[in-house]
């Protein structure tokens, strides 16, 4: 719960987080009159605001917190990066909204948001307060689920949840569809997310795909685009923490790229400490992949040029799991953010390669 005081009475509401961020200790009223400076101020001390005011006045006074938050120089490196944008986040996150035990945000002129809130929160529930960046998350994720993301390798659209990483960097995608196929009459693509791998497997003549996340909405998302594509009797959506049951000579990884700690649910699809998922994916191949099978690892060197992982200590693991490079194929990044040169990671995302490792068992 969450409590504040209003007119000398104390008032109290549930704490809403999909992210799952605490509920704040200290609780102000803010309204239209409410400037941008006390705003980032108070927020950069710990204190949240309520707002009471005119929605679109609300949305206003956050583009201008944020506009206060520090920046990062270009270069400054990707640990300064990511502390910066834990701390914008935090910032940002203390402008709250109320709800209505509807899902319906009880400020003048606020959008109907029953149904993108219905998606991410459940059933209603009484009065909720949360934060409105995280709303703007859910109505923008929402728009996205409902259009859906082109993907060029299917000729269709997949549609991602909330929370669960959107296929918008195509080229990973082309990668697994354009790699010649071993005779594999069943697939396992470990940490399906979207199950966008899964569909351009089984579209290109894989009779069987099982598709496994250990993520409840992954797991969702996934099942509904194989519904939607009509591939639900081709592909398996099940819940496991890397492989299911038994082997097959064809199995697929797009695991997160940089290993680091990830501060949202969508930070799970990036992120990776330690390289836990990669280096279990790498080391369970010898129990689940086919004798004379391939296993495909879709693989950013992103962190390399972070300096968060070298080349050699990459193949060093393939050696430790008993694995051979049977082929490497090779795609430059397509996405916008490559050529921002103002972008703090320029350098690193400018050099930045994306690799489909094809590895084999070692005899």
């Amino acid at each position: 719960m969450i409590s504040w005081n209003d007119e000398g009475h104390e008032r109290r509401a549930a704490w809403r987080s999909a992210a799952g961020a605490p509920e704040p200790a200290h609780v102000e009223l803010a309204d239209d009159t409410t400037k941008a400076d006390l705003a980032h101020r108070l927020a950069a001390e710990g204190t949240a605001l309520l707002w009471t005011g005119d929605y679109h006045n609300a949305r206003q006074l956050l583009r201008a917190m944020d506009r206060r938050c520090p920046r990062p120089r270009p270069g400054s490196g990707f640990h300064r990066q990511r502390q910066a944008q834990s701390q914008r986040a935090r910032i940002l996150g203390m402008l709250l909204v109320p709800y209505t035990g509807e899902h319906e945000i009880a400020l003048r002129r606020a959008p109907d948001v029953r149904e993108a809130c219905a998606e991410v929160y459940g059933p209603a529930g009484g009065e909720a307060v949360g934060s409105l960046r995280e709303l703007l998350g859910v109505i923008g994720a929402h728009e996205w689920r409902a259009k859906g993301v082109e993907v060029p390798a299917l000729g269709e659209r997949i549609h991602p949840h909330y929370g669960v990483f959107s296929p918008v960097r195509g080229e990973y995608v082309d990668l697994v569809a354009q790699t010649r196929l071993p005779d594999a009459e069943v697939a396992f693509d470990v940490g399906t997310g979207t199950g966008v791998l899964a569909a351009v497997l089984a579209r290109r003549g894989v009779r069987r795909v099982i598709a496994t996340d250990f993520d409840p909405a992954a797991l969702e998302c996934a099942r509904d685009n194989m519904e939607r594509l009509g591939l639900s009797g081709r592909v398996l959506v099940e819940q496991a923490d890397l492989f299911p049951v038994g082997r097959a000579p064809l199995v697929v990884c797009n695991p997160p790229w940089i290993p680091a700690t990830p501060m949202s649910p969508l930070d799970h699809a990036v992120y990776d400490p330690d390289s836990r998922m990669l280096r279990g994916f790498l080391n369970g191949l010898r129990d689940h992949l086919s004798p004379g099978g391939e296993a495909w690892l879709i693989l950013s060197d992103l962190a390399e040029h972070l300096e968060l992982r070298s080349r050699q200590e990459l193949l060093d693991w393939f050696d430790e799991a008993g694995l051979t490079v049977a082929g490497q194929l090779q795609t430059k990044p397509r996405h916008g953010r490559a050529a921002k040169s103002d972008d703090p990671l320029h350098r690193a995302r400018a050099a930045e390669v994306t690799s489909l490792w094809r590895l084999t068992l070692t005899r």
